[in-house]
């Protein structure tokens, strides 16, 4: 144990030693001075501190001192009684404080009993017990605050650590407050059990057994009790303010002397009124000019220096922010700043600035976040934090989404209207509108306003507030693009988050087996296919089982697929069925004779441009007769060419997946809507 540890114990050991054992006066006398230093302290402090919970220690600080004050009433009473004498500091507020008048000793510490009893005390304990109470009411919610900020990328997962950790620290703080407010009221109640006992015992055992006259005795021991009294009061009403202090400091930039002189001297001019009501109350009064008059002139003379002040603090504030523009402009190290780019920015023109304006009704936010939460359970992957800015330059009603300060895409909504779709026809003339195409899917649309909404909804087409085409646009680019937003840093955060779980697994693949990078190129694969990477565990056992065999990214990508059977198939099957087109025989007689291995052990696709345009050609008319069905084509092969031929689709049309045999479920029924031979 260190020494302060010690300490410590050696005081709490002290205490109740003091209770037992006789003290000498002179000693008396130093612990009452140590007394009153301590409950200056704890009351200085309290005034200091921003915050409670920096203070967290208070309640355990008032429980001891509470034992210190009694144990030196027990002393203090102990000297009294038995000698007559309660040492120098006793009898100096006995006789010096209260002139030596006992009955104004008694008002005086009857007076102090009731301020500390009635009015500090009992505020304290109900603001305690209010705070305590409300406190753990508000837990939930600053939880669900907490995960909301954590969810939008505006804090680590560190910062909500320490945020949770702070909110119980509050509701422990002001429940332990609760309780401890307690001490304070036992203790005045004490206060005025052990001064009766002093006065009537004292009186008693001054006859008796000291051998006092009747007023010798009355008068000495009234002294003594009222001494001992106020000395042990004046501490307690300092620890006292010091608790209504604490439970009443709200979280805040400065102390308590700060906050009081900014906050309620913040307004100069009302300074002037209450200056002009006191001169006119000595005007109009008894009280008399020559009283007011100096108090009101202060009064004045303060309001206008705080005015003067004000004006040359903000000339001040405006003289440094351009010094600090100019600054940026010119310093080196301010320009190398501008290098940093974000991963995602979404610009709008000024024309949509509302969208983003909660006070305007905008939940452009609250919908990217959900876009984020969304992303984390469809694809597992935590996409970076959406930067919405406003960019004069571009037309009213247009935004554009960028990724590292280049354009990804552009669209155009207008706010006033509705985009209105009619499904599985082309749009007619029944409704007048804005002809534009709906920007996620490329299907004909029409921006109609609130009087055409109504009859667009009655003839089936499908209405779309501006929010939620944005919300939808930004949805489906991203997903196209979620293997770009997947860097090695990202990579690297889902290794060590796998980590806190599967240890083991982790240590077995990362670095021995796979570099992040490699294993930043398979998950990229598998996210460039609308494969989720959300199970993460499954991911990196089929790496570590095949590692050890090959290094290519794609061959151990094709491994991972066939070990998330149960994934795949829930994705793309419908009520246990998967409609499909297959690769007849010519065609993958014709991708399997171009591949070619390479002399490090790769395969790669080498064909010649006539059998490419044929097969291009092939897969193309089977995707348009499939789409203009209205189905969705899914391509379904063998194992060993799979890859090769989502390199001839992606050409064509990139969302069209290709499945082999091997990654569907066996119990999964294959229905064929068509074969492509060449």
């Amino acid at each position: 144990m260190k020494t302060k540890d010690i300490s410590v114990l050696f005081v709490v050991i002290l205490i109740v030693a003091m209770m037992i054992i006789p003290l000498p006066t002179f000693l008396l006398d130093f612990l009452l001075i140590i007394n009153i230093c301590i409950s200056l302290l704890i009351l200085l402090v309290a005034m200091n501190i921003r915050e409670p919970l920096e203070f967290s220690v208070f309640p355990t600080a008032l429980l001891l001192t509470t034992l210190f004050r009694l144990a030196l009433n027990v002393s203090t009473t102990r000297s009294v009684l038995s000698k007559a004498d309660g040492g120098k500091v006793i009898e100096t507020f006995g006789s010096f404080v209260i002139g030596g008048n006992p009955v104004v000793g008694f008002v005086v510490f009857l007076i102090l009993i009731i301020i500390q009893f009635i009015v500090i005390t009992k505020g304290s304990e109900r603001v305690a017990e209010v705070a305590a109470r409300f406190t753990l009411d508000a837990m939930p919610g600053k939880q669900m605050s907490i995960d909301a900020d954590m969810n939008a990328g505006l804090i680590s997962e560190h910062d909500a650590r320490d945020r949770r950790k702070k909110i119980e620290q509050e509701a422990d703080f002001y429940g332990s407050m609760d309780g401890a407010s307690k001490f304070v009221k036992g203790d005045a109640i004490a206060a005025i059990i052990i001064f009766l006992i002093n006065v009537i015992g004292g009186f008693i055992i001054g006859m008796v057994i000291h051998g006092m006259q009747f007023a010798e005795s009355l008068s000495t021991f009234t002294l003594l009790s009222v001494g001992d009294g106020l000395v042990s009061q004046v501490p307690a009403l300092l620890i006292s303010t010091a608790t209504g202090i604490t439970v009443t400091r709200a979280a805040s930039d400065g102390n308590l002397s700060s906050d009081i002189i900014q906050q309620l001297l913040n307004y100069p001019k009302l300074l002037y009124i209450v200056a002009g009501t006191i001169l006119v109350l000595g005007i109009f009064t008894p009280i008399g000019i020559f009283i007011t008059l100096p108090i009101a002139a202060l009064l004045a003379f303060g309001a206008y220096t705080m005015q003067q002040s004000g004006k040359r603090e903000e000339l001040n504030n405006e003289k440094m922010e351009q010094e600090g523009q100019e600054e940026d402009l010119g310093s080196p190290e301010k320009v190398i700043n501008l290098l940093q780019l974000d991963p995602l920015e979404l610009e709008i023109g000024y024309g949509l600035i509302p969208l983003a304006d909660k006070n305007q009704g905008g939940d452009i936010l609250d919908r990217i976040v959900m876009i984020r939460r969304q992303f984390v359970l469809e694809l597992g992957l935590v996409i970076p934090t959406i930067r919405i800015r406003d960019n004069l330059q571009l037309p009213p009603n247009q935004y554009v989404l960028k990724f590292r300060g280049s354009k990804i895409v552009a669209g155009e909504v207008y706010l006033d209207h509705f985009l209105a779709m009619n499904q599985g026809e082309e749009n007619d003339d029944r409704i007048e509108g804005i002809s534009v195409v709906e920007p996620a899917f490329g299907l004909p649309a029409k921006w109609v306003s609130l009087e055409e909404k109504q009859k667009a909804e009655l003839l089936g087409y499908m209405i779309v507030d501006p929010p939620s085409v944005i919300a939808t646009h930004l949805t489906e680019v991203l997903k196209r693009h979620a293997h770009e937003l997947l860097r090695r840093e990202e990579t690297k955060e889902l290794i060590d988050n796998l980590k806190e779980s599967h240890p083991n697994l982790v240590d077995e693949l990362v670095p021995s087996l796979l570099s992040v990078g490699e294993i930043q190129k398979v998950l990229q694969n598998l996210l460039r296919e609308q494969i989720s990477i959300r199970d993460l565990a499954v991911i990196f056992e089929t790496l570590a089982d095949y590692a050890v065999y090959t290094k290519d990214p794609k061959v151990l990508t094709e491994y991972v697929r066939q070990n998330m059977t149960r994934q795949i198939t829930e994705q793309y099957a419908d009520e246990g069925v998967i409609h499909v087109l297959t690769a007849g025989a010519t065609l993958e007689k014709g991708i399997s004779d171009s591949i070619q291995q390479t002399e490090a052990g790769g395969y790669y696709l080498s064909m010649d441009p006539q059998m490419s345009r044929r097969i291009t050609e092939a897969l193309h008319s089977q995707i348009d007769r499939v789409i203009q069905t209205g189905g969705q084509p899914i391509f379904l092969t063998s194992p060993s060419i799979r890859m090769y031929l989502k390199q001839f689709i992606e050409k064509i049309l990139p969302t069209v997946p290709v499945l082999s045999y091997t990654e569907l479920e066996p119990n999964i029924e294959i229905q064929s809507i068509g074969v492509v031979n060449i």
